[in-house]
């Protein structure tokens, strides 16, 4: 089993094997705070800090048997789990159970909120759990960035819910996938799971499976060279077969001020959304910043 999975279990545990989804998550972030590598990311979201991946996961360990199937978090299973974690890991669930375990929707929620207003930027809720003044911190935490900036962004190395909140922190309006097939065996990142995350960010999904590469072409790709053979190709053929997607692409950026190209390669000059990038810079006029995150 994922040590992290271990973790939700462990937690759930020690909080008496069943709780609402708001307070665990509340309970889960604030242990992420006090871990070196965080088991989950999160993402402001409508009620706080909020972890897709932990719900991936309940989803998994409801069809283990391992949760009930509830839309609460509620233990299905007897394991010790608190035993099988790092001794860090163990201090820091007692810590928050004894520092914030009294505390219950609303005054868990303003605890949360109070310490990391960031993730409160979403919030639907935050009206009736803060002060004007509290409120007022939040809103300095949203993202107010408004010049053009073309970004492009790779998933590889990264959790669904980091990549998530690198579009959130830089106010990215518009995500369009510039993969020929928009499949991945990693959670989050196929086009559907993808499409349906960013919708409920508030970012528009667009796909462009015409800017991408065939699979057959990026077998056996060994070193740079074969990358920068087939970047040629790709350059020679696909982007002058396209214009129309381009000029498409360019529309949106003018439109929204600030979208992002995304495909899979963390290096974005051994991903073909580099040479994406370079072709709309050479649109007349212009005079915008391109960000690779």
């Amino acid at each position: 089993m994922y040590y992290r999975r271990k973790i939700l279990l462990a937690m759930l545990q020690e909080f008496g094997g069943r709780l609402n989804g708001t307070d665990f998550q509340k309970y889960l972030f604030l242990l992420t705070q006090e871990q070196d590598k965080p088991s989950f990311d999160f993402v402001p979201y409508k009620f706080g800090g909020f972890s897709f991946q932990s719900y991936a996961d309940k989803r998994t360990m409801v069809g283990y048997c391992l949760l009930k199937n509830s839309e609460n978090w509620s233990a299905n299973d007897k394991t010790d789990y608190m035993v099988q974690l790092t001794p860090h890991d163990r201090q820091s669930i007692l810590k928050i159970k004894q520092e914030c375990g009294e505390l219950k929707g609303k005054n868990l929620v303003r605890h949360v909120y109070r310490k990391y207003p960031y993730y409160a930027i979403k919030s639907e809720i935050a009206a009736d759990c803060l002060s004007k003044d509290e409120l007022a911190e939040v809103n300095k935490c949203k993202p107010t960035q408004s010049n053009y900036t073309f970004f492009t962004i790779g998933y590889e190395g990264k959790s669904f819910d980091h990549y998530l909140n690198q579009l959130v922190e830089n106010n990215i309006h518009v995500l369009c996938d510039v993969r020929k097939n928009p499949f991945s065996m990693k959670y989050g990142f196929s086009k559907s799971q993808l499409e349906d995350a960013c919708n409920k960010l508030g970012i528009t999904y667009i796909h462009f499976p015409e800017l991408g590469i065939e699979s057959e072409k990026r077998k056996n790709l060994e070193d740079k060279t074969d990358y920068e053979k087939l970047f040629k190709d790709y350059e020679k053929k696909t982007l002058p077969a396209n214009k129309a997607s381009l000029e498409k692409l360019y529309q949106l950026f003018l439109k929204n001020k600030r979208i992002a190209i995304t495909c899979f390669e963390a290096d974005h000059t051994f991903c073909h959304r580099h040479k994406i990038a370079k072709q709309i810079e050479k649109q007349p006029n212009w005079a915008f910043k391109i960000e690779h995150i």
